[in-house]
């Protein structure tokens, strides 16, 4: 049968096969120029086989690394604690620390800022009547502490007996008195006797009532042990 087209004639079986040939080999010269390198890097790419998909593993593995990074954060939590914890204390002792020292020197400061006490005042002098029990104590106060042994009543018993009690008494019809040198005093002493046995401390003068008291007893515990042995003239 002829083609309705002018100069084109019917195609023939076998020029359909041909055709289809030419067309299948073209295609496939297209995708292989549209693969690089070619067949033999098309046959590479299909040999390739593919990994397959595990959601267990995948799972085991984001498991381990959240329990991984939970243990981390718990280890650095715990430091934190810790140093915290010992910052504190540090912080606790250097306070208290500080607190002593500033209650010592507070306490030293108030010491030095403490006021001496005053040297406690010297005893007022010992004061003594004037007449004869005042004359024989301090007599014996003077006698103790030089160490003249003596007592108020052997003191007594003998200036009665010399002077009755008159510190100027002066005796001037003995051998003494005709000799220049009367007895004088509550104790009838004369003047190489009350010099040579005076006690120091005492007044020069022979008439004052202790210094003939303690004269007389200082040269009669010397002769006689004591002014208690003296029982007459001495």
């Amino acid at each position: 049968m002829r083609s309705p087209i002018s100069g084109y004639s019917r195609l023939t079986k076998t020029h359909k096969f041909s055709a289809a040939g030419i067309a299948a080999a073209g295609a496939a010269a297209l995708v292989f120029a549209a693969i690089p390198g070619g067949a033999a890097d098309a046959e590479q790419s299909v040999a390739v086989k593919p990994v397959a998909w595990n959601a267990t593993a995948f799972g085991e593995t984001q498991q381990n690394e959240l329990t991984k990074q939970s243990d981390n954060a718990a280890k650095q939590a715990k430091a934190e604690a810790e140093a915290k914890k010992k910052a504190e204390a540090e912080a606790a002792a250097k306070a208290k620390a500080d607190k002593e020292r500033a209650e010592k020197e507070a306490a030293s400061r108030s010491q030095e800022r403490k006021p001496v006490p005053a040297a406690p005042a010297a005893p007022a002098p010992k004061t003594y009547a004037n007449n004869l029990d005042g004359w024989i104590k301090e007599a014996l106060d003077v006698m103790k502490a030089k160490g003249i042994p003596g007592s108020y009543n052997g003191i007594y018993r003998n200036i009665m007996r010399e002077s009755t009690g008159n510190p100027k008494a002066i005796n001037l019809w003995d051998s003494n008195a005709a000799k220049g040198i009367p007895s004088k005093g509550l104790l009838q002493v004369i003047d190489p006797t009350f010099k040579a046995y005076h006690v120091e401390g005492t007044s020069w003068d022979i008439y004052d009532p202790v210094a003939n008291i303690t004269a007389a007893c200082n040269y009669a515990w010397k002769v006689y042990g004591s002014m208690d042995n003296v029982n007459s003239a001495y």
